[in-house]
């Protein structure tokens, strides 16, 4: 999904591209410390807007200081290693995918000088917003450059279900930010999609991810952990229903992103998606044609033969759901 751990960034790329040679993904290290999490990542990649790191967390500042250009200077070594590692491989992938926060996380997770976040201000919010669209555009756009490929980005919205639920702490820690509208939500979040090239990933690795809003904001692809959709209520799955069934892909998080104590088989892990495609009514042929097998979540606090492993099964179950096994007809 992203992020892995350690902190070489060549070693990470080689590791991406050698195990997912067809899809592979601009790794993120947040075990680098400041700027290499997800939040001084995203913030990175902002046009005309800076932060520092401050004791609660990140803050906007007036001009572009140390922590910033850590951010920049992270960013700009893992493109270098990434374009070594397919180099190295001898052929270009036909797709990469770039990931970063998403509008309404990095707003959620970065205060304003008043130490209140930048979602309380609606001004700041659309500034927020139209600064990181027009970065990770830029970001893109260099990437693809650079390999001579197309470049898919993912909007990570872990934050979202909080956003709209009212569950983002006030900087008392004593109250919560007001809910914000799933109009008022979608509406800001298809700015973002807008400005970047498609197909657009958003994902939301929440127990209720808000699949409805994330497809009416314009994501062509939905990314869900299909383990937390088990006691998902009947209308998260009836609008994944809904988004596979207006021809939309769903990146469906399926191998585990920490090492299980048994090895689990093929057919454990697959069993989550031939249950939703058999509940929701459609052919399990529709697994080979509009889902992406994933790691559940990112893979930073895994070991290192884990996460190869991870991206082995990953790489095995689609393969499955192209040419599933006779044991798994129903």
């Amino acid at each position: 999904m992203g992020s892995l751990p350690g902190n070489d960034p060549f070693e990470a790329a080689r590791t991406v591209v050698g195990e997912l040679p067809d899809l592979p993904h601009l790794p993120e290290l947040p075990g680098r410390g400041v700027g290499a999490d997800i939040i001084g990542r995203g913030a990175g990649l902002l046009v005309d807007i800076a932060v520092e790191l401050v004791p609660s967390g990140y803050r906007v500042t007036a001009q572009p200081g140390r922590d910033h250009r850590r951010a920049v200077d992270l960013l700009r070594t893992d493109l270098d290693a990434l374009e070594t590692a397919v180099e190295a491989a001898g052929s270009h992938p036909p797709v990469v995918k770039v990931q970063s926060a998403g509008p309404w996380t990095l707003a959620a997770s970065v205060e304003l000088h008043s130490g209140h976040r930048v979602i309380t201000d609606s001004g700041a919010l659309r500034e927020f917003a139209a600064s990181l669209g027009e970065g990770l555009r830029v970001h893109a756009d260099e990437l693809s450059r650079r390999l001579g490929t197309r470049v898919l980005v993912q909007l990570d919205e872990p934050s979202l279900p909080d956003v709209l639920a009212g569950g983002i702490p006030t900087p008392s820690g004593y109250g919560t930010v007001a809910a914000v509208a799933e109009n008022d939500a979608a509406e800001l979040l298809r700015g973002v999609v807008e400005q970047l090239p498609g197909p657009v990933i958003v994902h939301c690795c929440a127990p209720r991810p808000p699949i409805a809003l994330l497809r009416r904001a314009g994501a062509d692809v939905v990314a869900v952990d299909a383990g937390l959709l088990a006691g998902a209520p009947r209308t998260t799955i009836d609008a994944l229903g809904e988004a596979w069934d207006s021809g939309a892909g769903v990146l469906l998080g399926l191998v585990p992103a920490l090492e299980p104590a048994l090895p689990p088989t093929l057919y454990e892990l697959a069993h989550p998606a031939l249950e939703l495609v058999d509940r929701l009514g459609f052919p399990r042929a529709l697994l080979a044609q509009q889902c992406v097998p994933t790691p559940s979540c990112g893979l930073a606090d895994a070991t290192p033969e884990w996460v190869r492993t991870a991206l082995g099964l990953c790489r095995e179950l689609g393969q499955a759901f192209v040419d599933p096994p006779d044991a798994w007809a129903r």
